[in-house]
């Protein structure tokens, strides 16, 4: 998938302009596209709670944990066309024509941006859509439910419409986010249900909707996979894993794993564990089972630790593009992605100024902590290996790193703390 901006366009997406309502004639297609690969992934149906009687405009919000959620939602919405939030990608991908037609709303991830919130509010109350959201933005990295913005319950309350949520569980087993390009075949269960009508949204707080939301959007699915007993025989099934569970757990050595085949190793201390057919990492010497959940959580506590001792700053050199239409993405050459307390800075070394000229925004470009929920990571998009993508209104920057201390996923967990202790001093405050 090249995806180039052959003339090189930097004016920026058009978020003003209106959704539209899914076309009439590829609704039935994507509803049959949408069965023939969640049934092929192994959803028989999708259960309905409360869902009787509901007509649109309501709002839905959905899990997201991987690329079966974006046919699960068609699927559970049956018979009703929605317009759905969508980040860039997916525009420059299918282009603007096909994808407008499908229902979709742009959406830089991570970036507040009032033109999406009128949008959103054009589809529910002039189109009469239902509109979909995937509160955690991104793909879940070790199988439990990315960071959800605090925002959706007061968001909710504002539109004052029937909240709907669709819960899944299995899809990212079937293409776990770290090896996307390996599907596996996995029990996918689904479900939607009514968690608030008007009436009853109009008489809770917005603490309470975030809350029955966020409760739903929950998951755990190595938790799931025993519980079912899912049995994934794929022979490289641990390929891969080395990407979220980069710290060694035994030695607290970082970037030091590697997988190969269904073993998780680290080069460091030589320690290795065996990736089971349920999902569990077997250590080879003791036989000890470890949910990857749980190594995954100690990693975003170490990574606390670090930096309530002052000793965290992320400095990279990278290679850059810029995403800041449907048109596709512009090189920029060389760069310096620097993370810390403060947030994000790019810097751009080696740049092709005609691309810089044409530029909307101004380098270096810088995005505070405070304005950002998580950092975007990628595990190897388009084949490019590990990737961040800081965000502003105008452009989406995509930023590859190859350098060993190039960590994704710990720049993600940093910038999570960094943005709840932002949260948190504004409340003492």
């Amino acid at each position: 998938m090249s995806l180039k901006n052959k003339k090189r366009d930097m004016t920026p997406f058009d978020m003003k302009r209106r959704p539209v309502k899914q076309n009439i004639f590829l609704t039935p297609l994507l509803w049959a596209v949408s069965y023939i690969l969640t049934r092929k992934q192994g959803l028989r149906k999708v259960s309905r709670i409360r869902m009787k009687g509901l007509e649109p405009p309501y709002l839905v919000f959905a899990t997201h944990q991987g690329f079966s959620d974006y046919y699960i939602a068609p699927r559970a919405l049956f018979p009703h066309r929605a317009n759905y939030i969508s980040d860039m990608e997916g525009f420059a991908a299918f282009g603007n024509w096909l994808y407008r037609r499908g229902g979709c709303i742009g959406k830089r991830r991570y970036v507040a941006d009032t033109a999406v919130l009128n949008n959103v509010k054009y589809a529910l109350f002039t189109l009469k859509q239902p509109v979909v959201i995937f509160p955690e933005s991104r793909h879940c990295d070790a199988g439990v439910t990315s960071c959800i913005s605090n925002d959706i319950g007061r968001l909710a309350k504002h539109f004052g419409l029937p909240v709907a949520v669709i819960s899944a569980h299995g899809s990212y087993l079937a293409n776990p986010f770290w090896d996307e390009a390996h599907e596996r075949r996995s029990k996918i269960s689904a479900e939607i249900e009514q968690v608030f009508t008007a009436e009853e949204v109009k008489r809770t707080s917005a603490e309470v909707i975030q809350a029955e939301i966020e409760k739903r959007l929950k998951y755990d699915e190595y938790s799931y996979q025993l519980q079912e007993h899912i049995s994934i025989n794929y022979p490289k099934r641990a390929e891969g894993l080395q990407l979220p569970l980069y710290k060694c757990i035994s030695c607290k050595a970082e970037g030091s794993m590697a997988a190969a085949g269904t073993k998780l190793s680290c080069r460091a201390c030589g320690k290795t564990w065996e990736m089971t057919e349920y999902g569990q990492l077997r250590e080879q010497e003791s036989g000890k089972l470890l949910h990857i959940p749980d190594w995954y959580r100690w990693e975003r506590r170490e990574t606390e630790k670090e930096i309530e001792a002052d000793g965290y700053l992320a400095d990279n050199i990278v290679t850059v593009e810029a995403l800041p239409n449907e048109k596709g993405f512009v090189p920029l050459g060389k760069g310096r992605l620097e993370h810390s307390s403060g947030g994000y800075v790019l810097y751009l070394d080696d740049t092709e100024q005609q691309a810089v000229r044409n530029s909307p925004d101004s380098f270096p470009v810088r995005v505070k902590a405070e304005n950002l929920v998580s950092a975007q990571t990628e595990y190897n998009y388009r084949g490019r290996g590990k990737c961040i993508v800081l965000s502003t209104k105008n452009c989406c920057y995509y930023c590859y790193g190859s350098e060993p201390d190039f960590i994704v996923t710990k720049q993600e967990f940093a910038q999570e703390y960094f943005y709840r202790k932002n949260k948190l001093n504004k409340k003492e405050v």
